[in-house]
């Protein structure tokens, strides 16, 4: 089949496509990064991504431009070569050209199969699958280097002495919780089980309860201050029934509401271990710097499906 080739005004529109996405993908990443809560943080990453859609569509502008300037121009040579051709040639030639054109065309149309409606469609899906797995192939390409692929072969050899690998958790803002749920249903012998909003619902509960143990580490970012009764309240009511990003603390409480250790693999440091003091195993979460853009995710594990392979590499 004859590969179809694409215009350089296509190419560009595709482009433009592809990073306004990952445009999209990076904001939605920044927003899930950050508390709701975070009002002095959340107006910077407001400034920060009005400035990275402005500069995305100037880059796009100047690129339009720059490609019409350039065809521009080719058409223009074109347009004169051909009149070069004309006054050259003469009307004979051109009419002898043109009888030889239309012969060649005769002799193609009927030597060449018709082609159906349903394998013009084959046709055309195949086009797009060969040019999905190109920018997919040109993606890797260019992520080889990137901190996020590094921090996954990291964290995939670490995982692989144990005999695990990632397992992958949505980008929500539930992540940590997700991963937590996930971790107790994997257990061989669950001594139990609870739902991403139950492991919410229990972790504000226990902090509200115990808010000595919680306080001191939480601190109003525009005054420095530790957080009022008020303030520490609503950061409760955040962890309960938002998407409110978890982290350290919210493990501790976990670890007291399960009475499970908890274990937090990292790329660049030791594991994190919460709740020595329960003899059990360990709930192991995976804390990922790199995973989406500008945001921070937890991951959870499972038992590696091809050791011998994981060894090998």
């Amino acid at each position: 089949m004859e590969e179809i080739e694409e215009t350089p005004e296509e190419h560009l529109a595709k482009q433009h496509r592809k990073e306004k996405k990952d445009m999209q993908a990076k904001i939605q990443s920044m927003k899930n990064a950050i508390p709701k809560n975070d009002k002095k943080r959340r107006k910077q990453m407001t400034e920060e991504i009005a400035k990275i859609e402005a500069d995305l569509n100037n880059k796009h502008e100047e690129e339009l431009s720059q490609l019409k300037s350039s065809t521009d121009t080719k058409v223009e040579e074109v347009l004169n070569g051909v009149e070069t051709m004309k006054m050259e040639g003469g009307k004979e030639a051109e009419a002898e050209a043109a009888e030889e054109e239309e012969e060649e065309e005769e002799e193609e149309e009927a030597t060449q199969p018709r082609v159906t409606k349903a394998q013009k469609r084959r046709d055309k899906k195949a086009t797009q699958e060969k040019e999905r797995e190109s920018r997919i192939a040109e993606a890797e390409v260019l992520n080889l280097q990137g901190v996020r692929h590094q921090e996954g072969l990291k964290l995939a050899q670490k995982l692989a002495t144990k005999q695990l690998q990632i397992k992958e958790i949505s980008s929500d803002g539930h992540c940590m919780y997700r991963a937590i749920e996930d971790q107790l249903a994997q257990r061989t012998k669950p001594e139990i089980t609870m739902s991403m909003k139950e492991l919410r619902s229990r972790t504000a509960e226990f902090m509200r309860g115990h808010a000595d143990d919680f306080l001191p580490f939480l601190t109003n970012s525009n005054t420095g201050d530790m957080y009022t009764t008020d303030e520490f309240e609503k950061y409760c009511s955040d962890v309960e029934h938002t998407a409110a990003w978890g982290g350290q603390l919210e493990l501790r409480a976990l670890t007291q509401v399960l009475l499970l250790p908890m274990e937090v693999i990292q790329a660049d440091s030791p594991p994190i271990k919460i709740g020595e003091e329960f003899d059990s195993e360990p709930v192991t979460l995976i804390y990922m710097r790199h995973a989406y853009g500008l945001g921070e995710h937890y991951n959870s594990v499972e038992q590696l499906k091809d050791p011998a392979n994981a060894e090998d590499s």
